[in-house]
């Protein structure tokens, strides 16, 4: 049976209709996390090492763990949770969620605990730094 253009028409609109939700929520989540993108995230542990993280635009992040071994993985956002999922090194398939702050933005700073229950602070620091205290890279 072939349709007519006005058919075709209206069932692009109705299609269009049922995906802007989506698109809009897609934006925001990616609202949320913006400040952090070009920045880094420092998780900093109680015996003053830091794990860093940097995230992309693109749902990806990569980092370095308190160690300086290579991180990477994938993040998406679930209500107010950032929720970042490891591929780097291969480890637990899961997901671990972190609130951010209602307004983040460079100079951020909140309590939080790690997943083996740790206290941390988490924050937002202005570039790609080397260290808890915001030096950048050498090289």
């Amino acid at each position: 049976m072939k349709s007519s253009a006005p058919t075709r028409l209206a069932l692009a609109a109705s299609a269009t209709l049922a995906i802007a939700p989506f698109a809009a929520w897609a934006a925001d989540a990616k609202a949320v996390v913006a400040p952090a993108f070009g920045n880094t995230v420092l998780s900093v542990y109680p015996d003053g090492r830091s794990q860093k993280i940097w995230m992309h635009p693109d749902g990806s992040w990569d980092g370095r763990s308190r160690r300086g071994n290579p991180l990477a993985g994938h993040w998406t956002v679930r209500d107010d949770k950032v929720c970042v999922k490891q591929s780097k090194p291969p480890t637990l398939p899961i997901s671990y969620c972190i609130p951010f702050p209602a307004n983040p933005r460079v100079g951020s700073e909140w309590p939080f605990k790690d997943m083996t229950g740790t206290p941390i602070r988490l924050k937002i620091v202005a570039g790609k730094v080397a260290s808890a205290d915001g030096r950048k890279p050498e090289g």
